[in-house]
């Protein structure tokens, strides 16, 4: 193992996601009472121009009058990109009027460690102004080619220089049309792609995170209608080390927290993984048998992953 580590920055329970467009308060109130394990409140494609600055507005009433921690909530803002004229007053006004209520910013478009070093030092100046006793953490949208090819770095970036970056996001809608790939597909398959068009994308960005200590979460899947295609994606981003994804829509939530929650029987084996291994310590072995299979030290870190996830979401209350 190397001498340079950079252990998980902030574990949450990350299963789903839900997407609330801030303009639409009915929805905000469903959301906050709904089984997500995450509530975005989004400022920004989910919200038409004209209605930005009421979006606003919600979403910092949201953020005060609605007990989301008490409801087993993280709550976060997404706000608008660095390019648009919304994002400074997304920041300032959210940070001012509810910095001590929200939980994260999310970041679209993330493009290069600088974006994040721009919204860490305005969120910096304003807690130091507010006197606010909490931090706001950061989470960075994936979703340019400019993104991914700077996606080891801006998560460097997070480990070395901006403690508030707590997880990224795979945009997979934005991304495709970076890249200007053929499709519309938000998520699923690509009938003209043998396998799955985003496996290198979602593995790369991964792969960044996880060597940083950072949380890894897929993306969205557009059709809301296909239950089965969603989680047939959301194992794939599983197998490949993600720890959640977003739902659009109410009927995903259930769906994101099944797949990313450890079956009974998998729980169980992680636990006898630990102990067939405490046992094999206490003889001075390094290694141990269990079912006929040999289990070691890798063994017991992939058992811990599972009993780590199995414990927090005992700790929510086991839903």
């Amino acid at each position: 193992m190397s001498h340079t580590l950079h252990p998980l920055r902030k574990q949450r329970l990350h299963r789903s996601e839900l997407a609330v467009p801030a303009s639409n308060m009915a929805m905000v109130q469903k959301a906050a009472d709904s089984a997500a394990d995450y509530v975005f409140l989004d400022l920004e494609d989910a919200v038409a121009p004209p209605e930005k600055e009421q979006a606003r507005k919600n979403a910092i009433i949201a953020l005060n009058e609605i007990d989301w921690a008490g409801k087993g909530k993280t709550v976060s803002v997404r706000i608008n990109g660095l390019d648009t004229h919304y994002m400074y007053r997304d920041v300032v006004d959210v940070m001012e009027q509810a910095g001590n209520r929200v939980h994260t910013l999310l970041v679209p478009k993330v493009g290069v460690p600088a974006d994040l070093y721009m919204v860490d030092a305005m969120v910096t100046q304003i807690e130091m102004a507010k006197g606010y006793e909490t931090r706001v953490g950061l989470e960075a949208l994936i979703e340019t080619a400019i993104g991914m090819a700077n996606v080891e770095e801006i998560a460097k970036f997070g480990a070395t220089q901006c403690w508030r970056l707590e997880a990224m996001h795979f945009g997979v809608a934005d991304y495709s049309a970076s890249l200007r790939a053929r499709t519309v597909n938000i998520g699923g398959l690509n009938p003209n792609y043998p396998g799955d068009q985003w496996h290198s994308a979602i593995s790369r960005m991964v792969i960044a995170c996880r060597a940083y200590g950072l949380r890894a979460i897929d993306g969205p899947f557009g059709d809301f209608s296909d239950p089965e295609g969603y989680k047939d994606g959301a194992r794939r981003a599983a197998a490949l080390g993600c720890e959640g994804k977003w739902a659009i829509h109410p009927s995903q939530i259930a769906l994101a927290n099944e797949v990313f929650s450890p079956t009974e029987a998998e729980v169980t084996k992680a636990r006898r993984i630990v102990e067939a291994l405490r046992e094999a310590e206490a003889q001075g072995k390094g290694a141990a048998s269990l079912d006929g299979k040999m289990i070691d030290a890798a063994s017991e870190k992939m058992a811990n992953n599972v009993i780590a996830v199995a414990d927090a979401i005992a700790a929510a209350g086991g839903k």
